[in-house]
């Protein structure tokens, strides 16, 4: 890695001074745009996010058929990547719990949930749990899989969270972090002019909080590259490491196995 790159060590939104003040930020800027996260994310996405959730939840279909698996979603948001988990498991009663540490990003899950209960038994409804994802409540060696969609690029500590997964997935477990990219050639200049001028004015616009949607590129931006990133994740303890672009590599999906 190059010496400006060792120094990338976790999300810094503006006026954070420190780590805890860096997940303080995060936090308080998920919590604003709750409400309508859902709504603006396939907005500003053109749907393609839905497309991304359902191809990584497909990638991990062999681990989903196991019956005595148990699946983390971190950084789960309101849920969606968890319930592609869920519905990619099928009626197979193995559990699948979705994390978050804003309480009001996992209201909107409960909510969602709720909904899809009437439908499926609440036996196949995720459980979802109010946790830090640099001190997960788990025991060494729990799950089977942990993944995170568009979530893990906001820890403040990225190997402390890399770690932390680690620390509990099984031996021969799997890792899966699906995350925005900067894509290269023409793309990636159309990208730049969508993501860094568009989106934030749009997204600033639907949302009335101006915040997160400045943060956003900058906090992509600030992402290790790929092949940074799947060094940190060897030097965390993943003995496997691989990286699969989507959608011309506006977003990939990130592969370790413990």
């Amino acid at each position: 890695m190059s010496e400006t790159r060792k120094l990338v060590a976790g999300a810094a939104p503006e006026g954070a001074s420190d780590a805890d003040s860096a997940a303080r930020a995060v936090r308080e800027m998920f919590t604003s745009i709750a409400p309508r996260y859902d709504f603006l994310n396939h907005a500003l996405s053109f749907n393609v996010d839905r497309l991304w959730w359902r191809r990584t939840a497909r990638a991990f279909a062999e681990i989903l058929a196991q019956p005595d698996a148990r699946i983390l979603d971190l950084c789960c948001g309101t849920g969606d990547m968890t319930f592609a988990l869920r519905k990619q498991a099928g009626m197979r009663s193995l559990q699948v719990v979705g994390a978050d540490f804003s309480h009001a990003m996992l209201q909107c899950a409960l909510l969602k949930s709720r909904g899809r209960a009437a439908q499926n038994g609440n036996s196949m409804t995720p459980r979802w749990i109010e946790a830090d994802a640099l001190r997960l409540p788990f025991p060494d060696q729990h799950f089977s899989l942990v993944t995170s969609a568009f979530g893990f690029r906001n820890l403040a500590d990225y190997d402390g969270g890399l770690r932390e997964i680690v620390r509990v997935l099984r031996p021969g477990g799997e890792c899966g972090i699906l995350d925005f990219s900067e894509p290269s050639g023409f793309i990636g200049r159309l990208y730049r002019v969508y993501f860094k001028r568009i989106l934030p004015r749009v997204g600033t616009l639907l949302s009335g909080v101006r915040g997160p949607y400045a943060y956003l590129p900058d906090s992509v931006e600030r992402f290790p590259q790929p092949q940074e990133m799947l060094d940190r994740m060897r030097c965390a303890g993943f003995r496997e490491a691989s990286w699969s672009p989507y959608t011309f590599g506006i977003a990939g999906l990130y592969r370790g196995i413990k």
